[in-house]
C-alpha cells in the first residue's frame, strides 16, 4: 500500500539549512540557497553542491514534494473511517485502494482509536462532498461502518515551519 521504505540519511549541518530554508520558502533557487547558506549559516558551498544535496535527500525520501491548490478553490475535508469488523478481512484492502487512490484524496494515513483511517480530502463544494460518501458507502458499507466527516475552514496555517528540524542537529550532536 505505502512505500515503508524509511529515509536512510546521515544529516549535515548543510541539510538541515537547506531544509530549512526551503520550508521557509519552498522557490528559493540553488544560486540564492547557496548565497543564503554563506549569510546565515557561514557554510560554503557551491550551487551545485546545494542542487546535488536537494535532488538526492528527495530521491531518498527525506522529505515529500506536493502541490497543493490553496483553499479558495477546493473545500477541504477530514474524513474518518470507522470499521464494520464482521466484513473487515474480505473487504479492506479493495476500500482501502479505492480510498487511497481517489482524486480526492489529498493525504491519507491510519490513526489509533475507533476510527482508524483519516484522509484529508479536496472537493469543488458540499454536493460533491455528499455524493462521494453516499457512493463510498454503496460500495464500500460492508467494510466502512461510518465516515465523520468536517469541513476545513479559515487555514491559518499552512506551512512547515523551519524550527521543526532543529531537533535533526540535535539528534546529530549526540
Amino acid at each position: 500500500m505505502t512505500d515503508d521504505k524509511s529515509p536512510n540519511w546521515d544529516f549535515k549541518d548543510r541539510d538541515i539549512a537547506i531544509l530549512c530554508e526551503l520550508s521557509d520558502d519552498p522557490q528559493l533557487s540553488s544560486r540564492e540557497l547557496t548565497s543564503v547558506l554563506k549569510s546565515e549559516y557561514d557554510i560554503d558551498v557551491s550551487h551545485v553542491t546545494v542542487s546535488e544535496s536537494i535532488r538526492r535527500m528527495r530521491d531518498e525520501g527525506v522529505f515529500r514534494e506536493a502541490i497543493i491548490p490553496n483553499e479558495e478553490y477546493y473545500t477541504f475535508a477530514l474524513f474518518e473511517f470507522k470499521f464494520n469488523t464482521e466484513h473487515f478481512a474480505d473487504s479492506w484492502r479493495d476500500a482501502m485502494i479505492h480510498i487511497k487512490e481517489d482524486k480526492h484524496t489529498l493525504f491519507f494515513f491510519l490513526s489509533d482509536g475507533e476510527y482508524q483511517w483519516k484522509t484529508v480530502m479536496m472537493f469543488r463544494g458540499s454536493e460533491q462532498i455528499s455524493k462521494w460518501i453516499h457512493n463510498c458507502y454503496k460500495e464500500h458499507g460492508d467494510v466502512i461502518a461510518n465516515i465523520r466527516n468536517s469541513s476545513v475552514h479559515n487555514v491559518l496555517k499552512f506551512r512547515t515551519d523551519p524550527r521543526i528540524y532543529e531537533g535533526l542537529r540535535e539528534e546529530q550532536s549526540e
